[in-house]
């Protein structure tokens, strides 16, 4: 949502820190596209680099990630009023346009005036002068039409233009969930994700974190040891470079938990990085055992290595590794985590671009889905526990390959994935949606070795 405390200071100073917001906006959007990186990264980076001041920052960085949740929906009113196919437009100029109607439609604190002057400013700005009476012209026809976003007739398709999805991943999510857990899914996409954290025990006490953190921690009842973080950057607070907590969203936490590892236990995270759910696990032994975390990239190992330094852990080793390809030095582990590559669709709150992925990517996943299954099963003692996950909600890439993993493992049965908590937890195959405690949306399932 746009950032309305920085838009509203922004707007009203003089001198060119809003106008330089919104250009950097348009920059990274045009990036996104070119490169398709994940707009976090993007993001985090230029604001590093940037002299922005923080609320200019702010105001970018809630312009830039409303964007790209919304562009479907932005996108379907530039269609209505561009002559041209949206495909034929140069990309600045279509960014600056999307970013000018998003302003109209959603940023309640900034004048319709001022997102039009300052579109057209952009064009000279982002050396796009020639198109700046084409902007001027589109941003001031919806504005004469009373900034109404033009809906299909077709249900699904007005749907889909609402809540800013492809067609055919809200098919897929109305196969599976039906029309109302659809809806309130998209919906809670298009909000604002909330920041959760983990106490580590081995650092502070219950009461010492919520001593020093106050008011900008709320307990989470379900989850022991998880609250909600309502701070800015939290790299400068002084817990967390002490390594009192971590950031890892509730989905992370409950799949980590579920596990049960143990002390002494030897536990196999294959897919680890950047390692909120390897230290999770790390905590639970209480410093015994050993946790081996693994990922393909040798650079994202070096985030969980760095997570672990912070945090003081003794009983983890992070490697690089290929999850599907067998290490037979590592067989007979207690317990192993296979977190698979997927579509991402469960996180959409935070990295909204997911949506811009084809089907015939999706198709892909699967195979590669169940081939690290396959491998994690045979690190797997007898009466071992073997976890699979994903932070996706689709049942192709949940249910379905569990399903074709136990068709050919008959040694390997289903199990409660948290029994203790009652319940969907109680199942063997988690789906977890906003609805249920607020976390992302993700998958579990849980298995043992007869």
């Amino acid at each position: 949502q746009c950032d309305f405390a920085a838009a509203s200071s922004a707007e009203y100073r003089t001198g060119q820190s809003p106008m330089s917001a919104r250009k950097l906006a348009v920059q990274l959007l045009d990036r996104t596209e070119q490169e398709k990186s994940y707009s976090n990264l993007l993001l985090d980076h230029a604001l590093a680099q940037s002299t922005l001041e923080e609320r200019d920052k702010r105001l970018c960085a809630s312009l830039y990630y409303g964007v790209i949740e919304r562009r479907i929906t932005l996108d379907a009113v530039l269609s209505h009023y561009c002559k041209q196919p949206l495909r034929k437009l140069d990309g600045t100029v279509r960014n600056i346009l999307r970013l000018g109607i998003y302003q109209l439609l959603y940023c309640d604190q900034i004048p319709a005036r001022a997102a039009v002057d300052a579109s057209v400013k952009l064009t000279r700005s982002c050396r796009k002068a020639s198109a700046s009476g084409f902007v001027n012209a589109v941003l001031r026809s919806f504005l004469r039409d009373d900034c109404r976003i033009p809906l299909p007739k077709q249900p699904e398709k007005a749907m889909a233009v609402e809540y800013a999805v492809p067609e055919w991943l809200l098919k897929k999510l109305l196969d599976a969930y039906g029309r109302e857990r659809t809806q309130a899914f998209l919906a809670d996409a298009l909000q604002p994700a909330p920041r959760y954290i983990r106490r580590n025990p081995e650092k502070c006490t219950q009461e010492e974190l919520e001593q020093a953190l106050g008011e900008r921690i709320i307990p989470v009842a379900q989850v022991p040891d998880a609250y909600q973080l309502h701070a800015g950057d939290i790299r400068h607070l002084p817990e967390f470079q002490q390594g009192w907590f971590y950031v890892q969203d509730l989905a992370s936490q409950i799949c980590s938990l579920a596990i049960g590892a143990k002390a002494g236990e030897t536990v196999l995270d294959l897919c680890a990085a950047p390692g909120g759910k390897t230290c999770t696990m790390a905590l639970q032994m209480q410093g015994s055992g050993k946790v081996l975390a693994f990922d393909l990239a040798q650079s994202r190992v070096g985030l969980i290595a760095e997570n672990v330094r912070r945090l003081g852990l003794t009983n983890v080793t992070a490697m690089q590794g290929d999850a599907a390809v067998y290490q037979p030095e590592l067989a007979g582990a207690d317990r192993v985590l296979c977190d698979v590559p997927c579509s991402g669709l469960g996180v959409l709150r935070r990295k909204p671009e997911v949506k811009e992925k084809q089907p015939e990517e999706l198709a892909q996943l699967p195979p590669v889905q169940l081939a690290i299954l396959e491998n994690a099963a045979r690190y797997v003692k007898q009466g071992g526990v073997l976890q699979y996950s994903t932070c996706t909600i689709l049942p192709e890439e949940n249910q379905k390959v569990v399903a074709q993993f136990l068709a050919h493992h008959p040694d390997f049965r289903l199990c409660p994935v948290l029994p203790e908590w009652g319940g969907v937890f109680a199942e063997p195959m988690l789906t977890l949606l906003p609805e249920i405690c607020g976390s992302d949306g993700f998958f579990v399932a849980k298995m043992q070795r007869k």
